[in-house]
């Protein structure tokens, strides 16, 4: 083989081995080392098309989150809901907008500091909880997410995504008030903020009168 003929050969040899990287999502860099070539962006699209439970058939907009993307927090619930359904942006319902509330009190704001995401990506039915399966099938794309994110600190709201975040089984009530970890990240957990509504909008029923949240 004379050295033209060689050169093309290890040129196509190079050619194969990129593309073997890439259809793997991964590149190798200058050290030799392995690093991902995921996106935010590739996370949002393999969402978008995704089918791999029934929340895929009965979904308006997925959901994949928002925010800053070099967070100091990173915020998850439980799945979309009505309105996050509707627009395909996370925490946008009245529940949001009172989680906005809580981020203000402590001078964060979703833009600035915070990522906004959830367990599944898809509303589930009238709010019902996310099956198991759901969940399982779902989970990775956040995983993705918190990857690349690397936030300073995780809060999950609410007991579906405490649950699944903290391996645990037991209700938030119990959770909530303890430290966990998550990929290497400091977790916590507190109650939702539509569970909070809800009790405020409760008290108030009850006694008449309107609370200053």
């Amino acid at each position: 083989m004379n050295n033209k003929n060689k050169i093309l050969n290890d040129f196509w040899d190079i050619l194969n081995l990129a593309e073997d990287y890439i259809s793997s999502g991964l590149i190798k860099n200058h050290s030799g080392f392995a690093v991902s070539s995921d996106s935010l962006e590739k996370i949002s699209a393999d969402i978008s098309v995704c089918k791999q439970c029934r929340l895929g058939q009965t979904r308006n907009n997925t959901v994949p989150g928002s925010g800053n993307h070099n967070p100091m927090l990173m915020i998850i619930g439980e799945g979309p809901g009505a309105e996050e359904d509707k627009t395909g942006q996370p925490f946008v319902g009245r529940a949001g907008q009172y989680l906005d509330k809580w981020m203000e009190a402590i001078g964060l704001n979703r833009h600035d500091y915070i990522f906004l995401g959830n367990i599944v990506k898809c509303r589930p039915p009238k709010n019902r909880d996310p099956f198991e399966d759901e969940i399982a099938l779902c989970l990775p794309y956040l995983e993705r997410q918190i990857a690349l994110l690397k936030p300073k600190l995780i809060l999950s709201v609410g007991r579906i995504s405490s649950q699944v975040l903290t391996h645990s089984n037991l209700g938030i009530g119990k959770l909530r008030g303890k430290s966990y970890e998550y990929q290497g990240i400091e977790l916590i957990t507190t109650y939702h903020p539509s569970a909070v509504l809800r009790i405020l909008m409760s008290t108030e029923s009850r006694y008449g009168k309107t609370l200053k949240e």
